[in-house]
């Protein structure tokens, strides 16, 4: 029903209002924004200061508060990416010196690695600086590092004593420091002068192939060692009752608890070579031979009658067994080096050499071991007394006799090696150690001068097991089909012979 216009009242109900045309492209309802599509989610801004603590400042530090301006979001992002790249580098520049410590140590011991096997008596000769520089800090006996460079337990003179008389020395558990350190001592000794001595020596010679220059330094190390070794033992039975391989001197007057100085000195000293030997054979610093186990076996043996003959009182016998094996070492080693050098007096020496072997190595020795059937147990105090150090007993008169005649057993397979060198040479002329590899003897010598001024030698060998081709002058052996290509052959016809045979298939 229409009202009136002067109608007092309006109409409960306004009338509805007419509907707004609408774009479907621009009048759309806007999707609401989400932080989805935003590269990144800011963290809000923590340099303005915050609403609700803002009436909190006083007006001092109010003063002296900078209120900085409200960044717009493109500006705040980028802020945050360049605080975390701040970040990470700070991170990472801490972590740098680390690694580059790391870094330092494992190329230092790199390098320092590469130095010793250059160089290998570099760390024996620090070691032997150090004990020597700690001894100098307090030179005196009190110092413990004295025991390592000189010899302990002197024992005092009676009152009575003739003051020219020499002084006399025990035995005790400081003696392993004297041989520990002249181990040190001989290795760096014996490496020092192969490399700067004895290796000038060789190629000056012109021994040709490296594996026997290596051979020449081993033997003519050993004969200047024993040069000096031999004549001493002499000199040192010369001093005592055992002269000349007195057998009965071995058991009168047991035990010998006390020794001279120089006896002392030399005992310990060969105890320390034979330590040394040991361990040259256990770290392959000579290259093995056919005899190795035997060696080895011989080194062993060695060693146990040093040790038990020097801390159950037989050195008298121990120092004939010294002297038997010292010199016929040095005729065995001098005799290798005239070969290495081909002197005319190869075969004269070599002869010498036998017979010096047979009478010490065999002869004296046996009569060592006849010694301890008979006299061992007739001659001097014959009990098992720990208190008094009374070791002269049935049991170590066996243990003395296994030890004597398995060495005896290394030394007459030896013999049987130097007989087959000595029937050989009558044969051919012709000087061949027997123990020597296959691959020692098969080595070519073949070498240039400028090679040999090196050092080096370069023999025509295997490469990777299979025999090198032969070398141009203008280059490199060129291969096809992992066949070598020959000078008379043409490149242009090694390439067409398999393009032939392609097209007749």
């Amino acid at each position: 029903m229409s009202q009136p216009a002067s109608e007092p009242f309006a109409p409960l109900q306004s009338p509805p209002k007419p509907a707004r045309k609408q774009n479907n492209a621009s009048q759309e309802r806007r999707r609401r924004r989400s932080s989805i599509n935003l590269p990144a989610d800011p963290p809000g801004d923590t340099e303005t200061i915050s609403l609700a603590t803002f009436r909190d400042i006083s007006p001092s530090t109010s003063a002296a508060v900078s209120v900085r301006p409200i960044r717009p979001p493109n500006s705040r992002l980028k802020h945050v990416r360049q605080t975390a790249t701040n970040t990470t580098q700070r991170t990472s520049s801490e972590k740098t010196p680390r690694r580059s410590k790391r870094r330092k140590v494992k190329s230092f011991f790199r390098r320092w690695k590469s130095l010793s096997l250059r160089h290998t008596w570099l760390n024996p000769l620090l070691i032997c600086l150090l004990v020597g520089g700690l001894y100098l800090i307090n030179p005196s006996p009190s110092n413990p590092v004295s025991a390592a460079l000189f010899l302990s337990y002197p024992l005092p003179r009676a009152p009575d004593a003739d003051p020219s008389a020499p002084t006399m020395y025990g035995k005790g558990r400081r003696d392993f420091a004297f041989v520990a350190f002249y181990t040190v001592l001989l290795s760096f000794t014996r490496e020092f002068l192969m490399q700067r001595l004895l290796r000038p020596l060789a190629i000056r010679f012109r021994i040709p192939s490296r594996a026997k220059q290596s051979r020449f330094m081993e033997q003519l190390y050993t004969a200047i060692y024993f040069a000096v070794f031999g004549p001493l033992g002499l000199y040192v039975m010369s001093l005592t009752p055992v002269w000349y391989f007195n057998t009965r001197a071995f058991y009168e007057g047991f035990p010998h608890r006390t020794l001279l100085g120089i006896f002392k000195a030399y005992y310990l000293l060969q105890a320390a070579y034979w330590s040394q030997q040991m361990i040259v054979l256990l770290l392959m610093l000579e290259k093995p031979r056919k005899d190795f186990k035997e060696l080895v076996g011989h080194h062993v043996i060695t060693l146990a009658l040093i040790y038990l003959s020097y801390r159950f009182h037989f050195t008298y016998m121990g120092l004939a067994v010294y002297i038997t094996h010292d010199i016929s070492d040095f005729f065995l080693a001098s005799s290798k080096t005239l070969n290495y050098l081909s002197s005319p007096l190869v075969g004269p020496y070599f002869g010498l050499f036998i017979l010096v072997w047979t009478y010490l190595r065999h002869h004296i020795n046996l009569q060592i071991l006849y010694s301890i059937l008979t006299e061992y147990s007739t001659v001097g105090p014959f009990e098992l007394n720990w208190e008094t150090e009374q070791y002269k007993c049935r049991l170590a008169q066996w243990v003395t006799f296994a030890l004597l005649a398995s060495l005896q057993a290394v030394n007459l397979f030896w013999l049987g090696l130097i007989i087959k060198i000595a029937v050989r040479f009558v044969t051919s002329k012709e000087v061949v150690d027997e123990r020597s590899d296959e691959e020692d003897e098969g080595e070519l010598e073949g070498s240039s001068e400028a090679d040999m001024s090196d050092g080096l030698a370069n023999a025509d060998g295997l490469l990777n097991g299979s025999a090198r081709g032969k070398s141009s002058a203008n280059g490199p052996t060129v291969l096809l089909n992992g066949e070598p290509v020959g000078d008379e052959m043409s490149m242009d016809a090694a390439v067409e012979g398999p393009i032939r045979q392609r097209r007749k298939k």
